[in-house]
């Protein structure tokens, strides 16, 4: 079979590989120049004209993303040179917050909710009885349970200084806005999984060399093809169920005809690219894919990035106390993690607002909670579509959309919110849809 994969993102080069192992034979469609989708790198540059490199968003990854770090293995990164593992932390600047101890579950969350820094015996009390009612009721709530909604029982504090900063960084949604049944699913498999799966794995490489770079190498020497700068203009169905690509060639130039196509394009790409099928006799269901598709909200993330010489943070990443003007909930120091020392990266989850005001909010909130006021912005990057809202009882589109066209992405239905490991899983579970002719 020849399969077309349209993304090279996390999900369409996971999408690729498991194609590859099935069989078949995949070309790769990338509309940018570049490969890795929203977590690829970017240049950039110092104040002192040194280049850096950037990602498009500062990511993370914890231990109980077990298929990114398979692939990573797959396609020859090595997790424990390419990932800083620590146990999970929400600390603040002042030492004040959780971190877990390196113990099996359910020690590990005993021990560091017992030992966290500035939350009184209230606060600890309301967290492992709520915790402990989650865990007998299987972790599952009633679909339209939002977070805030979840989380009633536990204190202010445990919501400013733990829930918050968790639920915006795992479902970048507010919490009052995000899926508490969601919630539940990343709580189970962080802290459930075993030991380690609560670990957070920091990048030591940019985004493209963690993943999809080397991903692309590994189809290569296997026969497949990768070709960047291609944006598919419509997909055109063919006699014997078999797809065509307007607007992307082959290496040769020749069109090429397609067994099966996997859309691991964005959402709105694929919303669009199916919407051209719903007028061709016999497609009319693409119309209801489309409009699933179509109908997702979506959340920003802002990361700003800024230098100083000597800046270093006591941790590779602490968490700040976000409010209306000081809007960050993360940063990280690049010099322990890629050698980019004095270069620090701020993130902001579910973002709202003018670039260059939330660039000024931030360095403002690095000299006071920091105590950094010689920080000198270096690029601030603006993903406006990074996630979609994951808010209680969304109906996502599912991974079959036609016969010999599916659809991969973090954005399909799954346990997961907007995720790396949302993204590969589906990549890796679109292959076993596929079925020869």
């Amino acid at each position: 079979m020849k399969v077309a994969v349209v993304g090279a993102g996390w999900a369409g080069m996971a999408a690729a590989i498991a194609h590859t192992q099935a069989g078949r034979h995949v070309t790769v469609f990338e509309a940018a120049r570049t490969v890795g989708g929203r977590a690829r790198a970017v240049p950039g540059t110092l104040p002192d004209g040194t280049p850096a490199k950037l990602d498009n968003g500062q990511h993370i990854l914890i231990g109980a993303y077990a298929e990114s770090l398979r692939l990573m293995r797959q396609v020859g990164v090595d997790p424990n040179t390419a990932l800083l593992r620590l146990p999970l932390t929400l600390q603040f600047p002042d030492g004040q917050g959780l971190q877990l101890p390196d113990l099996p579950p359910p020690l590990d969350a005993l021990l560091g909710i017992g030992r966290a820094k500035g939350w009184g015996w209230r606060d600890k009390l309301a967290l492992l009885r709520t915790a402990t009612t989650w865990q007998l009721r299987g972790f599952r709530c009633a679909p339209i349970t939002s977070v805030a909604q979840l989380c009633a029982p536990l204190t202010p504090r445990l919501m400013a200084e733990f829930i918050d900063p968790l639920c915006v960084s795992a479902l970048n949604t507010p919490a009052h806005e995000a899926s508490g049944q969601v919630f539940l699913r990343v709580l189970q498999d962080s802290l459930f999984s075993g030991r380690g799966g609560s670990n957070l794995l920091l990048p030591r490489a940019d985004l493209g060399a963690l993943f999809p770079q080397a991903a692309v190498h590994w189809l290569q020497q296997r026969e497949g093809q990768v070709v960047t700068g291609q944006r598919i203009q419509r997909l055109l169905p063919l006699h014997g169920g078999r797809w065509q690509l307007a607007g992307a060639t082959n290496v040769s130039e020749e069109p090429t005809p397609f067994d099966h196509i996997t859309l691991a394009c964005p959402s709105w790409e694929a919303s669009r690219l199916v919407e051209g099928l719903a007028s061709t006799a016999g497609l009319a269901s693409a119309g209801r894919w489309s409009a699933a598709a179509g109908a997702l909200r979506f959340e920003a993330i802002t990361t700003v990035y800024a230098h100083a010489s000597g800046a270093r943070l006591p941790q590779p990443m602490l968490a700040l106390r976000n409010t209306a003007t000081h809007p960050a909930q993360f940063v990280f120091d690049r010099g322990p993690l890629d050698g980019q020392h004095g270069l620090l990266a701020f993130v902001v989850s579910a973002s709202d607002g003018d670039r260059a005001l939330i660039e000024q909010q931030v360095l403002q909130q690095a000299a006071v909670q920091l105590g950094l006021p010689a920080l000198q912005p270096v690029q601030t990057v603006v993903e406006k579509r990074a996630t979609f809202a994951c808010t209680p009882g969304l109906q996502r589109p599912g991974m079959q959309v036609l016969p010999g066209l599916t659809a991969c992405g973090d954005y399909v239905q799954g346990p997961y919110p907007a995720t790396l490991e949302g993204a590969v899983l589906s990549g890796t579970a679109v292959a076993a849809c596929v079925t020869a002719r």
